[in-house]
């Protein structure tokens, strides 16, 4: 049975568009992940206030380095963004020691 020749070139050009969709959507995501806050795990103010104002200083200056990506464009060779990845280390050492602090 013979195909439209329509159909059988819709299928090939979406067959065609398939990686550029792919590649799409893979950046749209990493962008999300990227973009995401530092701060998944709360430290409970009331058990440790000094590591839980820490960890909302690290939020705070996250924030403002979203807003100096956004001011610039994101055009700031790469350096926001490494800034971004340590203060997301920093957090995850920040509840390590609310951690070892409550299993002492």
């Amino acid at each position: 049975m013979l195909r439209p020749t329509y159909f059988s070139g819709a299928m090939m050009s979406l067959k065609t568009k398939t990686p550029w969709m792919t590649g799409a959507v893979v950046a749209v995501a990493a962008v999300t992940v990227a973009c995401a806050q530092p701060t998944q795990q709360r430290v409970s103010p009331k058990l440790h206030p000094n590591l839980a104002a820490a960890q909302d200083h690290v939020q705070q200056a996250y924030d403002r380095l979203n807003d100096a990506q956004f001011a610039n464009h994101h055009d700031l060779g790469g350096h926001a963004k490494r800034a971004k990845q340590l203060l997301a280390e920093a957090n995850a050492e920040i509840k390590a020691a609310a951690i070892a602090a409550n299993n002492r």
